[in-house]
């Protein structure tokens, strides 16, 4: 019996309504851990070349990964994969909460899911058994009436579901899923894909109990790493005010995104940040399974719009794509767009993208009343922000072009209206403007899954020498670094951070409880992976997984026709910003390409971006050759 896993993979055909088991040996676990590199490994493994990501055949795929259950904080999360509709290439997207973990104590690792059932459905997973369920009563259902009726149905109130709304079932391409209500796998569209497939949700309870190679030393290391978050001061700031205490500096910066990128600085920050959350509609503070930092946020109010806490409470990309992209400063529209978005199963991030495109567009004379069934859209209006939240979640009027997302909108609205669209490769830009972090840049660039403000650590935690920055001194970065450089050292630093977050993604570890800054560091990582599997393990073996699955990942992509020309950021970004803290503030166009072909060759690629034969021997990856 393994240690820290299951070693079991669930399979399901939808389209046959058949279930069955597969049993990975333990190398196939050590080799990919789970998470991303899992749908990597499938994707490139089964799925057809060049298939529509809402075809029947697409795989949907949710993975846990080695560790997931330990009882540590931030060893939580899962990953939903399959080809993505936004872009056409490698999808995938993680959330924490407690589905990962109870997935792992249902009996199973990870669910491979094929097909199309001929009527809405639902997967059923308990103590080690699969069972499809009839969803038509749940077709039509926001999420937070969908968990109620599972619930009811399967009379057991500790079920845990991920499912999909409205959205998801209209398959607006960036559809998200969502699990506990409050917790999205939010981005690359996994929520289209699930609605393709005609399944609605999956529930699921776990009463075993996880084995772990060295019990007793998980539980020290769990002891060790809860009493460092208490006093490791990124950690007490991120449970005070959690992500939205990031809105104050970034837009001191000037790098907060503002009524679409056209500003860096928002008037209105003050009122959306977490200390205005604090003083006025936050209810309290709550964490994922075995997490002791309690960094999510829980919101309600009444007026002027009713907000339910049981959708929890909006995170910084949220406050910024729906609030200052928009010109909105107040936190109960947002936190109501929040709750909608949550409800109806749209990524808050590409839909905030949305809102403001059609912001622009309509003030720009680009859009006209005549194109949006006679409605006005104008920056600063929280109504239309709302309305347009339903409409595309629903796809009327207008709101059916832009459940397309930003680019396929933009070209077919014409007009100019592409300047105006912030996307790479074809997923909208998150809310962190690149001018004043350039590793941001390169992240938006060269992430599989389109735009990702996730794929490495953004270097302005470490501009000084700080007890935080010597967390980076296992990683050989030893000088601090200078978050406007796109100099070598620069490139160098984001391949290395790349794999650190390839890694947690692949693991389903927080990127807010470890290092590089919050309080596990990378020497207690490797022992805590240890003590749960039983693997002897280093950081040099983890952090080549970390590489291996994102190799894995652009290999998808080129098979795709996705090459080393979707490298690129919207062109708003080689302009400077024209006010604020961060104004002249720019990246320069021969530095970022110069930052890319070097990168390829610190990669291991050639000049077109695609990994070398030699790079896909050393990371074992020959089978793709």
């Amino acid at each position: 019996m393994p240690d820290g896993y299951n070693g079991r993979i669930l399979r399901v055909d939808l389209s046959a309504r058949k279930t069955w088991i597969e049993e990975p040996p333990e190398q196939w676990y050590r080799t990919y851990l789970g998470g991303s590199a899992i749908v990597g490994y499938y994707l490139l493994k089964e799925l057809k070349p060049g298939i529509d990501p809402l075809h029947k055949d697409n795989l949907l795929i949710f993975a846990s990964n080695v560790i997931s259950g330990a009882p540590i904080s931030g060893f939580c999360r899962y990953t939903v994969g399959g080809k993505s509709p936004l872009t056409n290439g490698f999808g995938e997207s993680e959330a924490g909460g407690w589905f990962g973990p109870e997935l792992k104590l249902a009996g199973f690792d990870a669910i491979v899911i094929r097909g199309r059932a001929a009527n809405p459905v639902y997967l059923w997973l308990h103590d080690g058994e699969a069972e499809i369920r009839d969803a038509s009563h749940l077709w039509g259902l926001g999420n937070g009436d969908t968990r109620d009726r599972i619930i009811q149905d399967l009379g057991d109130e500790r079920v845990r579901t991920a499912s999909i709304g409205p959205a998801g079932e209209h398959m607006v391409r960036f559809a998200c899923v969502i699990n506990e209500l409050r917790h999205a796998n939010g981005r690359t569209g996994m929520g289209a894909v699930m609605g393709s497939k005609n399944l609605k949700a999956i529930a699921v309870r776990g009463r075993k109990k996880m084995t772990f190679a060295r019990p007793a030393e998980v539980a020290s290391i769990a002891k060790w790493h809860n009493e460092r978050i208490r006093v490791h001061l990124p950690n007490i700031g991120w449970h005070q005010l959690g992500t939205p205490g990031l809105v104050p500096g970034l837009n001191a910066a000037g790098i907060l995104p503002t009524r679409n990128f056209a500003d860096g600085t928002f008037e209105g920050a003050g009122k959306i940040d977490g200390q205005a959350l604090i003083d006025t509609i936050l209810k309290g503070r709550e964490s994922c399974y075995s997490c002791s930092v309690r960094c999510k946020r829980v919101v309600s109010c009444e007026e002027p719009y009713r907000v339910d806490r049981k959708f929890g409470g909006p995170e910084y990309e949220t406050l910024a794509s729906l609030g200052s992209l928009c010109d909105i400063d107040s936190l109960p529209a947002i936190s109501k767009g929040h709750q909608t978005c949550n409800d109806l199963g749209l990524d808050s991030i590409s839909a905030g993208i949305m809102v403001a495109f059609t912001m622009d567009c309509f003030e720009k004379g680009i859009l006209h009343e005549s194109d949006t069934g006679g409605a006005a859209y104008r920056f600063g209006d929280p109504d239309a922000m709302l309305r347009l939240l339903n409409d595309i979640a629903l796809r009327n009027s207008i709101g059916d072009l832009l459940a397309e997302g930003v680019r396929i909108a933009a070209e077919r609205i014409g007009g100019g209206a592409e300047r105006l669209a912030f996307h790479a490769k074809g997923q909208e830009i998150p809310m962190h403007d690149p001018r004043g972090k350039t590793s941001v840049a390169l992240s938006y660039a060269l992430s599989p899954t389109g735009a990702d403000h996730l794929e490495a650590q953004h270097e302005t935690a470490f501009q000084t020498r700080t007890p935080v920055f010597e967390q980076l001194a296992p990683l050989g970065i030893l000088d601090p670094i200078d978050p406007f450089s796109l100099a070598a050292e620069k490139v160098r630093n984001f391949t290395i951070m790349q794999r650190v977050w390839n890694l947690y993604n692949s693991m389903g570890i927080c990127n807010f409880v470890a290092a590089p800054t919050f309080a596990l560091t990378f020497p207690k990582l490797v022992e805590a992976v240890s003590a749960i599997t039983g693997w002897e393990t280093s950081l040099w073996e983890l952090l080549r997984a970390g590489e291996r699955a994102n190799v894995m990942a652009r290999m998808f992509n080129i098979r795709e026709g996705i090459t080393g020309e979707a490298d690129t950021i919207p062109s708003i970004f080689f302009d400077p910003l024209t006010s604020g803290s961060g104004k002249g503030k720019r990246i320069d166009r021969k530095e970022f390409r110069g930052a890319l072909e070097l990168y390829y060759d610190t990669m291991g690629w050639d000049r077109d971006g695609r990994p070398t034969r030699g790079k896909l021997v050393d990371l074992g990856l020959d089978w793709l050759l």
